[in-house]
């Protein structure tokens, strides 16, 4: 009996876990691994962070970069995009336009079954995420 309550009750605990969905994070940084169908340059360093008074900002791998957003459940969008104005080599300045302009079309987010955020434009595929770790 008391084996049948035991497994009862760590079943119960892990449905409990598993049941709680991944949500996008705010106040909290995000690295970009890939703009739509190709994933970044190596050593790029791309982030987004989303700071719960509605603005965003990041790295766009040259240039800081700001702008409003929207969060309403999971419908996402951006405003207009303001970075600051340095140059860098011209693979990294056509990485960084490639990200603003994608994200600027961004209308919606979800989490991938590997829980990667992903924020999808109106057609084609999505920026992907991971939460910055420390």
């Amino acid at each position: 009996m008391k084996r049948l309550a035991l497994t009862a009750l760590v079943g119960a605990s892990l449905l409990g876990c598993a049941a709680e969905p991944v949500k996008l994070q705010q106040n909290r940084s995000y690295i970009l691994e890939w703009i739509g169908e190709r994933p970044l340059m190596d050593y790029s360093h791309l982030t987004i962070t989303l700071g719960e008074d509605g603005r965003a900002y990041g790295n766009g791998g040259c240039n800081h970069w700001f702008a409003p957003y929207t969060l309403e459940g999971d419908k996402l969008s951006f405003g207009k995009i303001g970075s600051t104005r340095k140059m860098c080599a011209p693979a990294v300045m056509e990485q960084e336009k490639r990200f603003m302009q994608a994200l600027e079309n961004v209308q919606r987010w979800d989490v991938s079954p590997i829980e990667q955020m992903r924020f999808w434009p109106a057609e084609g595929k999505p920026l992907r995420w991971w939460l910055e770790e420390g």
